[in-house]
Parts: C-alpha cells; sequence; structure tokens
C-alpha cells in the first residue's frame, strides 16, 4: 500500500457497500433530515460523458456532508425510462423498447457505480414498470375525476359539480373552465342525456379530451411537444413539423396559474429560474372588449392590456388559427386567405414571434364596429397574433404599438393618434367626460362595463398542456370508450393498464397510433381502449414522491413517509427544464397536495442549476466536390466544407492521426491530404457535448487511468459548479499528485505506514482547523472547487511540516470523505485502523482558538509607500505600538527632519504616516 493505486481498493469497497447496503435510508422521526435530488436520468444508448457526472458528484459531495452533520439523508435515483429515443431505435431496429432500455438503464449503472455516489439503490425504479406507472395512471384518472373550484382555490371531486349543476346550472360553478363552455340550467343538466352530461363535464375536467392545435410531424407519426421542436424541425431526426388541429388529452394547467406564480416568492430558486417561469406564466390584468362583427350575430372577443389605447384602433388582427375563422373570411378572397392560413399554421409559435422585424397578413374582407368610437375597422388575420393567448384576436393600435405600426404601414392601413381631436369630441359627449390621460385606463374600464361592452379579466400567457402522444413506448392512457364513445376511466382494480404487444411501432396506414395494432386489445373484450399514450413528462411529474417509499404497492406514496421526508431540500439539474419539467411537477404537486394526498404544496425548495462541462470539437476541411482534405491553416486557399471529426483521432497538438481517419468510415479510406509541413493539422472549438459532435469523452476511460477520487475531485475543480466550463486534462495529473501526496502522509515508499499517536503542534493544529473552516464554508456555499484549494494547501504544508499525528489525520480524512470516497475509506481502515465506515463519522468540530492569530505583520507605509514589516501582538496597546513603530531605525531614516502630519492605525491591517 506505500504507493497510491486506486485499482487495489476500488472495487472492493464497492462490493462490500452494496452487499451490505451501506446507503440504505429510511425514515428516522425526530432526526433531521436532508433530501437531495438529482434530475431523472435518461438512459440514452450512447452511456455518459463526463459532462453527465458533473451534478451526479456535486449532489453526492452534500449527501455526504450533511450525513457528517448529522442528517437522515436521501438520496436515491432511477430511470426516466419511456421516451421517444428508445421507439425510435424500435423502428430502425425492430427491438422491443423495453430491451433496449433495459441494456442501456444496465451501462448507466455500471458506469455510476465507479463514481462511488452513495445512491440507496434500494429505491432505484424505472418509469416504465408496471409497478410505478400503474401510480402515474392513477394519477392521470384521479385528475380526470377533478375540477377547480375557483371560490376554493383549489382542486375538488367531480362529483360536487355534478351537484352544482343539478341545483344551480352552470351559472353556480365558479370554476377553471374550457373559453366557450356551454351555458345552461339546472333544469336543462337534468334533461342533457350521458353524452351530453360527459361532453360538458369535460369543459371543467383538468384531465380532458379537447380539440388542440399541436406539432405535428409526420415522419416520427405523432405529437411533439414545444421543446422537441427546433425551426420547424423534430429535434429527434430533424424531420419536418407542422401545426395541425387535432382532437387531444389535455391537462388543465391553467387552472394553477395563480398559485404557481405567487409560490415562487417562497422557493429559493434563482432569481433568473424564477424569472423564466413568471415569464411563461405571463400574468397580465385587462379587459375583454366585445366587438360586434358586420353580417355577423356573434362578436370579436379581444384581450387588451391598454383598454385606454380603443380610440386608436384602426383594425383587428386574429390569429390563423383562430376557433371560428372560417365565418369571418368573405368569399371574394377565400382562396387568398386559405392559402395564407395554410401557410401559416405550420409555423412554431416560436417562429411567428420571432417575425418581429417581417410582420404579414391578410384581410378577411370583414369589419368589425369599434363599440366606443362607433367606427368601422377592418378584420385581419396577421401572422404576430397567436391562437393560444387572450381570445386570439387583438385591436391593433397603430399609433402606440411597434407591431401594429409595421403592419399598418406594409398593408396602407390607417395609422391615428390615440387621442386626436376627433376622439375628444367623442369622450366629451359619453361616459368619458373629464377624461384624463393619467387615470384613463381606469375610466376606460368602468364607461365599458357600464356599457355592458366588455369586461375586467386576468389573463396568463400559458397554455394547457397537450397530454396525449400519437406513441407506442409511454404510458398507456388509462380510458375506454364505451357504445357511446363516452370515454370513461378504468377503475383502480384495473391498473396497471399495461401496453399491448405489436406487430410495429409506428403508426398504421390510416395514421392511427401504433396501439392500433393491436386490434384485440379491448377492454372487457369489448370497448375501445385510449390509443394515445402518456408524453415523457408524465412519469417524471411525481417520481420523487415515490422515492420515499418506492417498495410500498399499497399506496402511490406512503403518507407517513412523505409526511417526513417532506419537499426535496435540494434538487440539481439543468435550466432547459425550467418551463416544462419543473412546471408540470409543481402542477401535479399541488393537485395531490389538494386531494390531501401529501402535506406540502410544493415540491422543491432549493433548486441549483448545474454548468455544463463543454468539449473540444474538432474539425477537418475537405476541398468541396473532392475527397482531398486540407491542414486547417491552408484552407483558405481553397473552397472547403468543414467536418466534424471524431476526437480520439486527434493529437494533443490538434494533428490528425491520418492512418486511424482513415479507417474511421469506408468514404474516408481513399481521402488525400495537403499537409502543413510534415503534419495535417484541424480546427477546434468548445461547445456542448453531443454524441453527435464526435465530441464526447468517456468517464470510464478517466477512472480507468486515474481512479474514480481523481475523477470526482477534478470534475468539482474545474471551477464553480453553476459555470460552463470545457474539459481539459492539463490539470488532471494536478489532482492525481495531491492524492498521492495525501497518501504519503499515511506510508512510506516501502510500505510502512507513518501514522503515530503523538500529540500536535499548535500549528499542525491551526493548519488543521483552517482547513476545516474554509472546507465547510466553502461545501455549504457550494463552492466544491475552492474546498479543493483547502486540502491541497493543507495537504501541501502537513507535508513540509512532516505531520503524520493521528489527531490531524484523522479529522482531515474525515473532512475529505465526500470528495475521495474510496481512498479515504481505504485510509481509514488500514492505516488508521478504524472499524466501520467513514461516512458514518461525524465532522470534525471546529475549534476557533487554533485560527485566531494572535499577532499581525503590519505593513509599515510612508507616504503610501511600504518600507517595513513589522510583528506586534493584537492585544497590544496602540500607543506602545506606535513609539515602537516611530523609533524604528528604518522608519527613522524615511522621517527623518520631517514633520509628521498624520499617523493612521487600522488593527489587524496597516500602519501608515503621512509626512
Amino acid at each position: 500500500m506505500g504507493l497510491f493505486n486506486h485499482s487495489e481498493f476500488e472495487e472492493q469497497w464497492n462490493c462490500e457497500w452494496e452487499k451490505k447496503h451501506v446507503y440504505a435510508s429510511s425514515p428516522i422521526f425526530g432526526m433531521k433530515k436532508f433530501y437531495c435530488l438529482d434530475m431523472f436520468p435518461y438512459p440514452s444508448g450512447a452511456g455518459l460523458h463526463v459532462g453527465h457526472p458533473l451534478g451526479y458528484i456535486a449532489t453526492d459531495i452534500l449527501c455526504r456532508y450533511k450525513k457528517l452533520q448529522g442528517y437522515n439523508v436521501l438520496h436515491a435515483m432511477g430511470f426516466d425510462s419511456f421516451g421517444l429515443p428508445a421507439e425510435q431505435y424500435a423502428i430502425e431496429t425492430g427491438q422491443h423498447p423495453a430491451v433496449t432500455t433495459a441494456k442501456n438503464i444496465e451501462n448507466f449503472n455500471l458506469q455510476l457505480r465507479k463514481m462511488g455516489l452513495s445512491l440507496d439503490k434500494d429505491r432505484e425504479f424505472r418509469t416504465s414498470e408496471k409497478e410505478y406507472y400503474r401510480w402515474t395512471q392513477w394519477i392521470f384518472i384521479e385528475l380526470f375525476n377533478s375540477w377547480y373550484d375557483l371560490n376554493d382555490d383549489k382542486a375538488k371531486n367531480i362529483e360536487e359539480l355534478i351537484k352544482i349543476f343539478e341545483t344551480q346550472g352552470s351559472a353556480g360553478a365558479r370554476a377553471s373552465k374550457d373559453s366557450d363552455a356551454t351555458d345552461f340550467t339546472s333544469k336543462e343538466w337534468i334533461a342533457f342525456n350521458e353524452k351530453e352530461k360527459s361532453d360538458v363535464l369535460m369543459e371543467y375536467r383538468l384531465a380532458y379530451l379537447s380539440f388542440a392545435t399541436v406539432n405535428w410531424c409526420e415522419k416520427l407519426g405523432t405529437v411533439l411537444a414545444n421543446d422537441e421542436v427546433i425551426n420547424g424541425l423534430s429535434e429527434r431526426g430533424g424531420y419536418p413539423v407542422e401545426r395541425r388541429k387535432m382532437k387531444q388529452w389535455m391537462m388543465r394547467i391553467t387552472a394553477y396559474a395563480e398559485r404557481l406564480l405567487k409560490n415562487l416568492d417562497q422557493l429559493k430558486w434563482s432569481d433568473s429560474l424564477k424569472e423564466i417561469q413568471r415569464n411563461w406564466i405571463g400574468r397580465s390584468e385587462g379587459a375583454v372588449i366585445n366587438f360586434e362583427v358586420e353580417n355577423r350575430q356573434e362578436g370579436i372577443e379581444i384581450f387588451t392590456t391598454k383598454p385606454e389605447t380603443i380610440f386608436g384602433v384602426t383594425f383587428l388582427c386574429i390569429s390563423s388559427e383562430y376557433r371560428d375563422i372560417d365565418s369571418l373570411i368573405n368569399e371574394s378572397n377565400a382562396e387568398e386567405v386559405k392559402a395564407f392560413v395554410e401557410k401559416n399554421n405550420k409555423l412554431s409559435e416560436l417562429e411567428k414571434l420571432s417575425n418581429i422585424d417581417d410582420v404579414n397578413g391578410v384581410f378577411t374582407g370583414n369589419y368589425a364596429l369599434n363599440p366606443v368610437t362607433r367606427k368601422l375597422v377592418p378584420i385581419w388575420i396577421a401572422d404576430y397574433v397567436l391562437a393560444g393567448y387572450g381570445t386570439g384576436a387583438v385591436m391593433a393600435v397603430p399609433g402606440s404599438d411597434e407591431r401594429d405600426h409595421k403592419f399598418a404601414e406594409k398593408y396602407n392601413l390607417e395609422i391615428q393618434q390615440v387621442i386626436d381631436d376627433e376622439t375628444k369630441k367623442i369622450i366629451n359627449s359619453s361616459f368619458l367626460n373629464g377624461y384624463d390621460i393619467s387615470h384613463a385606463r381606469e375610466k376606460v374600464f368602468s364607461y365599458l362595463i357600464e356599457g355592458n361592452l366588455g369586461y375586467k379579466k386576468t389573463n396568463y400567457k400559458i397554455r394547457d398542456a397537450v397530454f396525449g402522444r400519437q406513441r407506442y413506448w409511454g404510458e398507456p392512457i388509462p380510458i375506454y370508450y364505451d357504445e357511446n364513445s363516452i370515454p370513461k376511466p378504468l377503475s383502480f382494480n384495473d391498473l396497471p393498464l399495461e401496453l399491448p404487444e405489436v406487430d410495429a411501432y409506428l403508426p398504421t396506414a390510416d395514421a392511427q397510433p401504433p396501439l392500433a395494432r393491436a386490434t384485440h386489445w379491448l377492454y372487457k373484450g369489448k370497448y375501445n381502449y385510449e390509443l394515445t399514450t402518456m408524453p415523457g413528462w408524465a412519469g417524471s411529474s411525481w417520481y420523487f414522491l415515490r422515492y420515499m417509499s418506492p417498495n410500498d404497492n399499497s399506496v402511490f406514496v406512503d403518507k407517513e413517509a412523505a409526511k417526513y421526508w417532506n419537499e426535496v431540500d435540494l434538487y440539481m439539474g439543468g435550466s432547459e427544464h425550467a418551463t416544462g419539467h419543473l412546471l408540470y411537477s409543481r402542477f401535479w404537486n399541488l393537485f395531490l397536495y389538494d386531494q390531501n394526498y401529501i402535506d406540502f404544496e410544493e415540491p422543491f425548495k432549493t433548486i441549483i442549476n448545474q454548468g455544463m462541462i463543454q468539449g473540444r470539437t474538432s474539425f477537418a476541411y475537405r476541398v468541396k466536390g473532392t475527397n482531398t482534405f486540407v491542414s486547417a491553416n491552408l484552407k483558405d486557399k481553397f473552397e472547403t466544407q468543414r467536418l466534424n471529426v471524431d476526437i480520439k483521432y486527434v493529437n494533443k497538438d490538434d494533428s490528425l492521426n491520418i492512418d486511424a481517419f482513415k479507417s474511421w468510415r469506408k468514404d474516408y479510406a481513399r481521402s488525400e491530404f495537403i499537409l502543413d509541413g510534415d503534419k495535417f493539422y484541424c480546427d477546434w472549438q468548445i461547445e456542448k457535448m453531443s454524441k453527435s459532435k464526435y465530441n464526447t469523452v468517456s468517464p470510464d476511460e478517466i477512472i480507468e487511468k486515474y481512479g474514480a477520487d481523481t475523477f470526482r475531485l477534478y470534475e468539482m475543480f474545474l471551477g464553480p459548479i453553476q459555470q460552463s466550463k470545457p474539459w481539459m486534462l492539463n490539470g488532471i495529473e494536478g489532482v492525481y499528485k495531491f492524492l498521492n501526496k495525501l497518501w504519503r502522509l499515511f506510508y512510506s515508499d516501502a510500505d510502512e505506514c507513518l501514522v503515530v499517536d503523538e500529540e500536535p503542534t499548535h500549528d499542525e493544529l491551526k493548519i488543521l482547523h483552517l482547513m476545516l473552516k474554509k472546507v465547510a464554508d466553502d461545501v455549504e456555499r457550494l463552492s466544491f472547487n475552492t474546498a479543493i484549494t483547502a486540502f491541497m494547501v493543507a495537504v501541501n504544508e502537513l507535508t513540509k511540516i512532516k505531520c503524520k499525528k493521528r489527531a490531524v489525520l484523522e479529522p482531515l480524512i474525515v473532512a475529505l470523505s465526500p470528495f475521495a470516497v474510496y481512498s479515504c475509506q481505504e485510509l481509514w481502515v488500514n492505516a488508521l485502523s478504524k472499524k466501520g465506515y467513514v461516512k458514518d463519522e461525524a465532522f470534525p468540530a471546529l475549534k476557533e482558538e487554533y485560527i485566531q492569530e494572535s499577532e499581525f505583520e503590519y505593513p509599515i507605509t510612508v507616504n503610501g509607500k511600504i518600507r517595513t514589516r513589522l510583528t506586534f501582538s493584537l492585544s497590544e496597546d496602540e500607543d506602545e505600538i506606535k513609539k515602537s513603530v516611530l523609533s524604528n531605525s528604518i522608519i527613522q531614516k524615511w522621517t527623518e527632519g520631517l514633520l509628521m502630519k498624520r499617523y493612521i492605525f487600522i488593527k489587524g491591517k496597516i500602519i501608515n504616516i503621512v509626512v
């Protein structure tokens, strides 16, 4: 054991820890808890690269540190194992997604195992396991059977809503519902047949079936979420995506918009993360105003946050996806309108919003009546108006709005001041007499309400979430359709509804979802099941609760366990989930809280977004139209195209291993190379690690060569956890040498244990306790890189003074153990002769007497320039210090014959003399 050799002990400790379940956890009531969580990993076939473990190692260090502090720690990891990548692989290869997913998880676990993570493996689960998705289906049914009562501001059982309808009709329910929900009396409700009642209730349910405009990818045969579409193409495969109106299962997250917004104030999240959610929820107060439409019974309602600008309205704009658009189109230009609508509906909302400098539209041929000025204004369809925000229609005020102004200029529409001379006449002859621009909004509000022309409304930008997916590899939605085509939930005893076997994972020839291929898959042998599956975010919206009692199949979470573990104290993951996973999880958690299944409203108390470890991408330049490559320095002499090169074929000096490169792909086998001297050089840039960029580095390679502790320390040493940084191996040797230097505090080269039981000196204890204070402060701030520096400084100083004393080395190992888990455990048992596990110790107590300085070396300056340094006790009298300074021969040399104007003394800092 004289020389540090990680391969001699890492696997041994892994086996023992697994065999004895040393990281198992359970509620211990009365003991303080710490629940730490990493964002749910998806087990891709590519496995882990060095960027993935950054957050995992950080949370592991924190969990181990909290354990040393006396906390009962819950730290577990499962797998988000449903999803589109596995299904696409199944389509390409014919292999069942369950098989490839299991293989991927096995590989992930092997990689994670090598890193020494303190995960409670007894709590591991997969979202694709029927024991898990049974409860995901159960939550869906609970949502289906619920509505949102705006009076009590909470979700309630749908039976309560039915009772209200029976006695008061729709007017008795102040509820979150569809914007065009049906109005009816109690008498009409009672007269409705079962199908009619079902349709009405669907307008109120929290999980409901409705028509929605979705991102449809023909090639993938499925609906995609907004974050799965990039520039009109699917993120997976790069296939065209179009906007299409389809009947979809939806989640009424809008019911919780106000609570989702207000609760942000109590969360310990970064300001930027909270701001992203605030903007996504998009609360705005304004008015809904009704504009009558010529030759049409129904008007157009618009939502505006500036009702006082109604006097400047010169046209209306509606979305190309407006619900009654056909009834607003004049036959004279129907073809032109149809072409514009068809083209515009293919654009994603992001694309529409990004075209702010190029607004486009088409005239419907119809006019509306301004309810205040009584002027006729044309109705246009505009690409910058979104169907999902407000009412899908806006009143255009080109005199005060930039987009409206650009639109009016482009199509030669009227532009007028909001308050002109003619408007003033209207104001003085209406309810608005005495109108003052400083309180215009309230004046107009009152006018609209009194004239029954509009009403106040709080609007939200957030939309209800599309829940159904035309895919195979997802949770089946637990709904069947009876003989009247009424959707009905399965009973609890029918759960889980398992995926049927199919002959292929593609949609059917008539564009039905893959589940339609299971022709004999029927409820009770006669009723059709719902054929769409749940989205990827379904299982990940509540997984943090399942970790609390993963093996209890009688409930989705044991209530006592949930009461103990409560909110996640720290959640580590990427900021890209701010408007997806984090919002959906908060929504489901609030719902389960409303139903009294859990005792806390919010799931994640503190969130840390770790930075990204970036890769070094290499490029080679090929002369266009040839198979000749040119060295990077010579590329400007040719017309070239840039191609990615796998970094394993690139040397440290950026020169290409040409023989290896030629064997990489068949089309490169006969390539020719124009060299720069005797070498061929590649270009490079730092960017996100990605398999497609051939710039990933496997942690397995690093761990095999340097050991897991070196890998753990180096990942943290690269920089602050919340900042992105490039992966460079330049500094890893330094970290490896640090562990070797640590080892030599305990062992000689001849394998002799050097630890002695002598009393440590004050200086040795000072080194120890300065390190302990720095490490404790830094870990609490998640500043792991500076904590590692403190360890390095301490080990260097102890090495210099040849400290081998147990009373110093033992607490050093305990403090270092969250970072270097294998080395510290090995030294704990074999060098320090301790029993058990270092993880079960207490973090060493800080003794302030060893870090409080008793004296200070003052820099003595004369007119701002340091002339000497003198050491004085920090308790020495200030007048005595002054006498000593002024009598010092060096100071006298610089002040001789000069009048002292000022003498400045700052205790523990500086002494300055001004002459």
